[in-house]
């Protein structure tokens, strides 16, 4: 079995059970050593084959897959390997080749990244989307035209921007693009290692956001969030616990009345005559 493991945002105590579970139980594993703290591999066995994938190619990688086909095979990757994780042509090799494989998620660094900040990213009545992407530069090509941070920019929603701090100029000027649903003062939120002992969080504004990133000399392993959400102010009282807004497991407060009954299962009777098991 070969595993798509994520390794969460960096701190040791946010690798889920299961993540764990798979690095005790691997006897090989390839890990994306610029992105993941070493720490995760403090789990590993002591004699479990381990390569770091930081100066590997993809066909290298795959030949570590190839060169043991009966191993548990961890590929550790960073945040969630499903998102920015480049796991999809691995997958492919795993269909090509018949072996079986499985994709084990994990904290994202945009969540970790509001939850160090204590925010919320979808605030009723001012954001209830969140938009995941990255600045189209170095691999340009790998963004179609049609999802620019530009073309988002425009529904003004919260927004979690990886792979974008080295070029933080260029971001501003396609988040302040026009038709934009943001202005120079949408806060923004800056995670530099989030979760990890050397974490910095900076709250800035799209204005200031060139100016934040410089003073704060940061180049890589960074999350921006962006959108008015980040004030945590203006927004609606959620429904959900709102005793004037009925539900299926609560009744509208102004009308009176029981809460419906919520079935939690199989109704089954203790003495089914006529009638074998089904």
């Amino acid at each position: 079995m070969i595993s798509f493991v994520g390794a969460g945002p960096g701190a040791a105590d946010l690798l889920t059970v299961r993540a764990v579970d798979r690095l005790r139980n691997a006897d090989v594993v390839v890990w994306a050593g610029s992105l993941v703290a070493p720490e995760a591999l403090e789990h590993c066995r002591d004699d479990a084959v381990i390569h770091d994938s930081r100066a590997m190619t993809l066909e290298e990688v795959c030949d570590v897959f190839a060169a043991h086909p009966n191993a548990a095979i961890v590929r550790l990757h960073s945040g969630d390997p499903t998102i920015f994780g480049a796991i999809g042509e691995q997958i492919a090799w795993c269909v090509a080749h018949d072996r079986a494989f499985e994709v084990v998620p994990g904290v994202s660094s945009f969540t970790a990244a509001a939850a160090a900040a204590g925010c919320e990213l979808t605030l009723p009545g001012v954001a209830q989307s969140v938009i995941l992407t990255r600045l189209a530069v170095g691999t340009a090509a790998s963004v179609p035209e049609r999802e620019t941070v530009r073309a988002f920019a425009a529904a003004g929603a919260t927004m979690a921007l990886f792979l974008s701090v080295r070029h933080v100029e260029l971001l501003v000027d396609e988040l302040l693009a026009d038709g934009s649903g943001y202005e120079p003062a949408t806060p923004v939120l800056v995670a530099s290692r989030v979760s990890r002992a050397d974490e910095q969080l900076l709250t800035t504004s799209i204005g200031e956001l060139a100016a934040t990133v410089t003073r704060a000399g940061l180049t890589d392993t960074t999350m921006i969030l962006v959108g008015p959400a980040l004030a945590a102010a203006g927004g609606r009282r959620s429904h959900v616990y709102d005793p004037a807004y009925g539900t299926r497991f609560r009744p509208d407060a102004s009308r009176g009345g029981e809460a419906p009954t919520v079935s939690t299962g199989p109704t089954v009777s203790a003495d089914p005559v006529g009638e074998g098991p089904r």
